[in-house]
């Protein structure tokens, strides 16, 4: 060939590989569709097996881009039985009563960002926050549009699966589930890398968001406007998206809607088996969006939408043995080894017992035959032991490679609780049902203590194996070892690079400056997840006066006549979500990890939280508590007490101000009059907040109160 035909091709294909950089990553285009279409044509011509030709979109490979949602994608709340649907209409519903249902795919979630009508810009769901950038994979799905009718700006939320039937067909030998070669798929470097091919695959969304007209592209129409999210969907169809369902569902009671639901859940568990792909429930959305407003969202979940999940399947095997392994938390847990069985299309070989009180409750014995049981991804477990096994109860099994299960049935004995941990050899301690290894130097609890920390603050290229790598060669015996690894260190690794080592002492580096509320939440403390610690750092500020607290944790004061009371546990408890019992549990972890957390604080910078202002209102500074059958959800009592400056807990204590008692108020109304906490009811909530003023009585006792602009003159 002639050097100009080889220049000619070289120019293609890095001229398309430019613009679609500038198209896909920077949004940024210089020529029209029209003109690429040109160039990829003509490279077509001249070189058809070009490499440039087999990708599809920029070149940054799929997966190794993180992307920041513009809207959060959150989970759902979960429920599997009819009393939890009913439960959920009553909590979010007052007037409007009418839901919509669709159903929930069993596949992979993904984010599809149209800017002025062209994909731009696709997106796993991560961890809610952040995805993964699989624009080139998600450009290959034959239904998802390039183009949409309405030029304006929009993320269109859905979820990618694979049909049963091209599983069967194509895939079947080499993956255990339609799901996982979903995501594999979506996640492939290139079209031809992975074991499936996601020109296979199939997008369905649930919903439309839309950016904000001062954020838009000048150029960008008005987002259209809707009422109900059933509206969205129709929208969606209309602009050429395929949506996963659209079927609403309303009554003119409660326990209409309630039952038209449950019909819902019935219709999809009658027709699962003809469905054209798999799904594992129903998720039922508020249908009304400004309702949706109103009630909000958890650090977890909208408090709109609703997940029904199928019932679990179920399976019968063997249990072969029981292991014991250390956690993070130091609780020592029995992993019972069985015989392989298919759940859910799933080959099942592990699972788990949770505790030692659960292998007494079921009085299982190894040689047993069990009932075991899964639910989606939820681990399996054993729900019943159905007697001693035979040998024919072991014929015909396999592994989930698809090699013969030729192990012997054992013989049948009890599985022995250990007495000392089995990674340290510390003794252990009973806890109620469980075991504990109180020795936070284990190495077991090193490794996933080190594991949570990384995992929490994002950091992907310290994975499990390199974790497990780092503790077993000593590098690092206590988590702050991590900020004291060199390049030097790294290198002496297996399989260790430069460049990796590299990416190892970047991410650490990017994770010296934390928040106090990413700092508590990767600590891994019992019983503290994001949410709590987000408003425990709100609530408390900076990491000093935390720790001073642990400090003070044991004295105690005399309050007037009232029993002794804990003044720290009386701060934590007025944050929503924290009892006695979390409190205390927050205490102990930062005490028994006192030296950790000082060594970190001298490592890293932990920045004080920042507290957004709360509003100014008739109830600032005013503490409430909710309890018993109340007109409305509570939720929307809640919502309207913070909007109004005041702040809702969950438990009742003495620094309650006020209990908001419904009917059917219970023990809550009796220890708030026990302790001397004001009593109101939802009428004289109702009636502050509507007129910010009191009205010439307030229903405490038949007490008179005087008019006054502040609430402490209410009482």
């Amino acid at each position: 060939m002639g050097g100009e035909f080889l220049d000619r091709v070289k120019h293609l294909a890095a001229e398309i590989a430019r613009h679609s950089h500038l198209y896909y990553n920077l949004a940024t285009p210089e020529i029209d569709d029209a003109e690429f279409d040109t160039l990829w044509d003509e490279l077509k011509r001249l070189s058809p097996d070009h490499p440039q030709l087999r990708r599809v979109g920029a070149e940054v490979p799929a997966g190794s881009v993180k992307v920041d949602h513009r809207f959060p994608m959150r989970s759902l709340d979960k429920a599997t039985t009819d009393e939890e649907i009913s439960h959920f209409v009553q909590e979010t519903t007052a007037e409007g009563r009418r839901f919509l249902a669709q159903p929930k795919l069993d596949g992979s979630a993904l984010s599809l960002e149209y800017r002025r009508g062209r994909l731009v810009r696709a997106a796993t769901r991560g961890n809610g926050e952040r995805g993964e950038d699989v624009t080139a994979n998600a450009l290959r799905i034959p239904n998802i549009p390039h183009r949409i009718t309405w030029g304006g700006d929009c993320h269109v939320r859905g979820e990618v699966v694979m049909s049963l039937d091209v599983f069967r067909e194509k895939y079947a030998d080499i993956a255990p589930n339609p799901r996982n070669l979903a995501a594999g798929s979506l996640r492939q470097k290139y079209a031809d890398s992975g074991k499936g091919d996601a020109s296979d695959l199939i997008f369905l969304a649930y919903d439309a968001r839309f950016i904000p007209s001062d954020e838009a592209h000048p150029d960008s129409p008005k987002p259209p406007h809707f009422e109900y999210d059933s509206e969205i969907v129709h929208w969606l169809r209309s602009v050429g998206i395929e949506p996963a369902g659209d079927q609403v569902c309303e009554g003119d009671t409660v326990d209409n809607v309630t039952m038209s639901m449950i019909s819902q859940t019935k219709y999809w568990t009658d027709n699962r088996a003809n469905l054209p792909w798999e799904i594992d429930g129903v998720v039922f959305k508020l249908d009304d969006l400004s309702k949706r407003e109103l009630l909000g969202m958890t650090a977890h979940h909208p408090r709109w939408a609703l997940a029904w999940k199928f019932p679990p399947e179920e399976a019968v095997t063997v249990l072969m043995d029981v292991d014991w392994q250390t956690g993070r938390t130091g609780a020592v847990t029995p992993v019972a080894r069985v015989a392989p069985v298919v759940v859910s299309g799933v080959t099942v070989e592990n699972t788990t017992l949770h505790n030692a009180g659960e292998v007494e409750r079921l009085g299982i014995q190894i040689g047993d035959k069990v009932r075991i049981v899964r639910r989606g991804d939820v681990i399996p477990k054993i729900i019943e032991v159905l007697g001693p096994a035979t040998s024919a109860d072991l014929a015909g099994r396999i592994h989930g490679d698809g090699s013969p299960f030729e192990v012997a049935l054992p013989s049948r004995s009890i599985p022995e609780s250990p007495l000392f941990c089995p990674e340290c050899e510390s003794p252990l301690e009973i806890d109620g049902a469980f075991l504990r290894c109180n020795n936070l130097d284990c190495p077991a609890r090193v490794v996933r203590t080190v594991l949570y920390w990384c995992r929490a603050l994002e950091m992907d290229g310290i994975g499990q194996k390199l974790t497990e790598q780092l503790c077993d060669v000593g590098l690092v015996r206590t988590l702050p070892d991590l900020y004291r690894l060199s390049m030097d260190d790294l290198l002496t690794l297996d399989r260790m690079g430069e460049k990796s080592a590299s990416n190892v002492l970047s991410q650490l580096e990017s994770t010296r400056s934390l928040m106090l509320s990413k700092f508590l939440s990767a600590l891994g403390l019992p019983g503290i997840g994001p949410e709590l610690a987000t408003s425990i750092a709100a609530e408390v500020g900076d990491l000093d006066q935390l720790m001073m607290m642990v400090e003070a944790k044991d004295e105690t004061i005399n309050v007037e006549s009232k029993p002794s009371q804990n003044p720290v546990i009386d701060r934590l408890v007025t944050i929503d979500g924290v009892g006695e019992t979390v409190a205390s549990s927050l205490l102990d972890g930062l005490a028994a990890r006192r030296s950790i957390v000082t060594d970190l604080a001298e490592i890293l910078e932990i920045t004080n939280e920042i507290v957004s202002s709360t509003s100014s209102g008739i109830l600032e500074g005013k503490t409430f508590c909710i309890t018993g059958t109340l007109s409305r959800p509570r939720k929307e009592i809640a919502l309207a007490i913070k909007a109004s400056g005041g702040k809702v807990v969950s438990t009742v204590s003495g620094k309650l101000d006020y209990l908001i008692a419904g009917e059917s108020a219970g023990s809550k109304l009796e220890k708030a009059q026990r302790l001397g906490v004001s009593v109101l009811q939802e009428s004289d909530l109702d009636t502050i907040i509507s007129k910010g003023a009191p009205s010439d009585t307030l229903s405490t006792e038949e007490s008179s109160v005087q008019r006054s602009g502040t609430l402490d003159d209410w009482v």
